[in-house]
């Protein structure tokens, strides 16, 4: 499946936009795709650190932090058998505000291949869903 993107502007500062991103465990607080959400380890946030969200149409879900470059970068990583990719984010500051680019990558695996037409319809769903709750929940503080 290709890579789906989405560009967006919130006006909060970089720092509290990227600190509610990789807070995963409060995901189900402001993102309606996910029903509930909550860490599985403890520590500072940063690489590696895992969560477990209950996705509607997918179940629980492990969900891993990677690619994590405070304020700069991370990739949320699911961990399904029947499926791999996972939804990076760039942030970038503009001023008070700032800008993300998403890319939404969701590759169905093995006999599940058949679903990449109706994968890619919820990914999308899922990534505006997910950019615009963002957006709200930040730009309501």
């Amino acid at each position: 499946m290709a890579i789906l993107t989405r560009t967006q502007i919130i006006k909060a500062p970089v720092g509290e936009v990227f600190g509610t991103v990789v807070d995963g465990g409060n995901f189900a607080g402001w993102n309606p795709t996910i029903r509930s959400s909550r860490r599985l380890n403890e520590g500072e946030i940063g690489e590696g650190t895992r969560f477990e969200w209950d996705l509607r149409g997918f179940g629980k879900v492990v969900q891993e932090l990677r690619e994590f470059d405070r304020n700069k970068q991370v990739r949320i990583v699911p961990h399904i058998k029947m499926l791999s990719g996972g939804h990076r984010f760039r942030f970038t500051p503009q001023g008070d505000a700032t800008r993300i680019d998403h890319e939404l990558e969701m590759t169905p695996k093995g006999p599940f291949r058949l679903f990449a037409p109706i994968m890619g319809m919820i990914g999308r769903k899922n990534l505006r869903d997910t950019a615009n709750a963002l957006q709200i929940h930040l730009e309501k503080r």
